[in-house]
């Protein structure tokens, strides 16, 4: 018979008995009966949007109880026995006529036996009926370790934290995730005073790509949480750590250095910018301001932008970790200008060291792709000097052509330039000078043999033609001879 019936059905038999010696006898016959369900403050096992249990997802163990704790102890029809109690920091309750019961590390099941065999080993009530509910619990004292923002120690208030904190919570008061991160290998360590002091991992890169919450455990009083640091980095993650509500948001700027193919290399502090619009971040609340963390092509422009020579095929990315050891990650900036692949625009944290290399060749499509790019210098500074219009420093674009600058310095004076050739000089990384001549002709586009692409700093000398030269020095001999005549004049005037 099934248990309800029979108190149903013993009840009406025995009415007429008082209500506390119904309890007593009820509690001789079916010991078990009278005692109350009591409730499991956990959240049942997690669903996904489509009804059925998330991967992963773990029934969580109760809640134990320990000192701070304020909880409602009731005995079944004595409410002089009842009332709201605190559980003292030795981990005991006082209660009526009964005094102290410890109930550190305890459920509210194992509390409320507990408080009943202390009720009838004292033969002060028989066969008692206690109930244990938790009224408001402890603040937590947790810790947080590894790749986060601020590792340490923290105190939970659970009243703003809504209930006992998630791990998620947890980590974004201690400042967030650092993109370093291994979200696949979290773990929370169980203190043994508050669980059995297991080890549990959990996934929050599914919690991310998925919304499952199931690993999105909630903690207790001691836990500690540690976030590994990643073996290797896949962009595309780190763009999601990014836009997560618990990342270690940078920030007005971060500190990198830049080496390699940028026209200022050295440590540079890098910002981030800030949008407009926008929603909220993934597990955030939404708002309509935004921030862009700092990446590699903003740490590029603030180094003064890709020198032509760039290889942005094979940037990398270096960055420490907690624990003492480097990340590599690599970025191929030319899927970012040709396909869009936005997660090669990696996001920066502090202390990365970024290193642009040398391309071997570039071909003359690569330099007009490049010579576009947001990361490239606005305008670079070349000389043009000797027989042109307007001689001096010309501003003309990364990678122009040698005869579009001719053309911005005024072009070639017609009747005193020499316009088959004109002569490059340029200053190389290795603090030698090169100089080469090369065949002037507006017609012909880019190339390295016959019209090369300019650098910053090189410097274009058109010479003069044969008769221009011939001219230049019959002047240069004749000066003197045409100022002793210009003298003889002068005294003419005077015998007339």
């Amino acid at each position: 018979m099934p248990q309800t019936t029979y108190i149903s059905s013993l009840r009406q038999v025995i009415q007429p008995l008082t209500g506390f010696t119904l309890l007593t006898l009820i509690s001789v016959i079916y010991p078990s009966a009278g005692m109350a369900q009591l409730p499991n403050i956990e959240e049942s096992q997690p669903t996904d949007a489509s009804g059925g249990n998330v991967a992963q997802a773990r029934q969580e163990a109760p809640y134990t109880l320990g000192g701070g704790d304020q909880v409602a102890v009731t005995v079944f029809n004595l409410p002089q026995y009842s009332g709201e109690f605190q559980v003292l920091a030795n981990g005991t309750l006082n209660l009526p006529v009964a005094g102290d019961v410890s109930v550190e590390g305890m459920t509210l099941e194992e509390a409320s036996n507990a408080i009943a065999a202390k009720y009838q080993s004292a033969q002060i009530i028989r066969n008692p009926t206690v109930s244990v509910k938790l009224l408001q619990a402890r603040p937590l004292n947790i810790e947080i370790a590894g790749e986060v923002a601020r590792p340490g120690s923290y105190t939970l208030n659970l009243q703003e934290t809504g209930g006992l904190p998630t791990v998620t919570q947890a980590l974004e008061v201690a400042g967030g995730v650092r993109l370093s991160a291994d979200l696949r290998d979290a773990r929370v360590r169980r203190s043994p005073r508050s669980g059995s002091g297991e080890v549990v991992s959990i996934d929050l890169k599914q919690l991310l790509q998925t919304g499952a919450t199931g690993n999105n455990i909630k903690l207790r009083d001691g836990d500690t949480i540690v976030i590994p640091a990643a073996e290797s980095i896949n962009p595309a993650v780190t763009s999601q750590i990014a836009d997560a509500s618990f990342y270690a948001d940078e920030a007005e700027s971060v500190n990198v250095a830049v080496a390699g193919e940028v026209f200022r290399p050295g440590s540079h502090a890098v910002s981030g910018e800030t949008r407009t619009g926008q929603a909220g971040r993934t597990g955030g609340t939404g708002g309509s301001r935004d921030r862009v963390p700092p990446t590699v092509t903003r740490a590029i422009q603030v180094a003064g932008g890709i020198r032509p020579t760039a290889n942005v095929r094979e940037v990398l990315v270096r960055r420490p970790t907690r624990n003492g050891s480097f990340q590599t990650i690599r970025v191929d900036l030319f899927k970012l200008l040709r396909q869009g692949d936005t997660s090669q625009d990696v996001v920066l944290q502090e202390g990365d060291k970024i290193f642009v290399p040398n391309a071997q060749e570039v071909t003359p499509t690569e330099l007009t792709t490049l010579a576009n790019a947001n990361f490239a210098p606005n305008t670079i500074q070349v000389s043009v000097v000797g027989e042109v219009n307007n001689p001096g420093p010309v501003e003309v674009k990364p990678n122009t052509p040698l005869n579009k600058a001719l053309l911005a310095a005024g072009g070639v004076d017609q009747q005193r330039a020499h316009e088959e050739t004109v002569t490059l000089v340029r200053l190389n990384r290795n603090g030698t000078i090169s100089q080469r001549q090369y065949p002037l002709n507006y017609a012909r586009g880019i190339n390295e043999q016959t019209n090369p692409p300019l650098r910053n700093n090189d410097v274009i000398i058109v010479g003069r033609d044969t008769l221009a030269g011939i001219s230049d020095t019959l002047g240069t001999a004749l000066e003197p001879l045409s100022r002793f005549f210009s003298i003889f004049n002068f005294v003419d005037i005077f015998r007339d």
